[in-house]
Formats: structure tokens, sequence, C-alpha cells
């Protein structure tokens, strides 16, 4: 299975915000969509971070209450490990779980084109056990 299957399925719809947005407004926009990280982005193609909740709790405890008006390029995390829509949803899940990263960016031509989580990689690969099972039970049976 490859990355593109994944898009395929859950749309290709990614949640940015500016690089000069504050801390405030990136937890409005987390809060709003109900997700865990957004990918910082002043165009909403090209990847300057990305920043979770797990970045501003940690700089929270660091800097106190004043961190929500500072702007998300002095939170988030600048090295984005990203991946092309031909790679392999297997490769992925191992560069995830070595690296502890929960959301990978996926890009192609130089161009932002989705993000998959690990949630979405743990999902395909559920859905080929799935598969997999049904042709196992349908050539016992067939």
């Amino acid at each position: 299975m490859r990355i593109s299957d994944i898009l395929r399925k859950k749309g290709s719809a990614v949640a940015t915000v500016r690089p000069d947005a504050t801390v405030r407004e990136l937890l409005a926009r987390l809060a709003e969509l109900n997700i865990g990280a957004v990918v910082v982005s002043p165009d909403g193609a090209a990847i300057a971070g990305i920043v979770s909740e797990r970045d501003v709790v940690r700089r929270l405890h660091e800097r106190g209450a004043a961190l929500l008006d500072a702007p998300v390029s002095q939170i988030m995390t600048e090295q984005v490990r990203t991946c092309a829509p031909e790679a392999a949803v297997a490769d992925l899940r191992k560069t995830m779980t070595e690296h502890r990263i929960r959301h990978v960016p996926v890009v192609s031509d130089g161009r932002m084109v989705g993000l998959v989580s690990i949630g979405d990689v743990v999902k395909s690969a559920i859905d080929e056990l799935e598969t997999e099972r049904e042709h196992l039970v349908g050539y016992l049976h067939g």
C-alpha cells in the first residue's frame, strides 16, 4: 500500500497556520478542528515547520502564560520529515515509530499535497489485515 492510497481515502486537506500567528490563535485552530497538530506554512503549500499540542504544553511549562502571545514560529519544529505520495506505508510506519513522530506532510513536486497521521497508518494496516483475512476465509470456504 502507498501513501497515495491513504490520501485517496481521507482526502488531501491539510490544516495549516502561519508562522506569525500567535500560540493563542494556534490553540483556537486546534480546538476548532479537533486535531492535535498543524503544519506551519506561510502560504498553505510550503512547509516552514510543524507544531503540536505537545509543543505548546512543553513551552508553556518553560515560559508560562506569556507564551500565548508569542508567534508559532518560536515553538514549531523546523526539521519536518516528509514523504512522497508513492512512498510505501510500511516504510513510513517504521520511520514514524523509530523517530516518535505522529504527523508527516506528504510532498509532491515541492508542494504539500496531504498529511498522514500515525492513526491513518495504523488504520491502513488494519484494513490490509482485514482484506487478507477475508481472502483467506474465502479461500478456505471457496
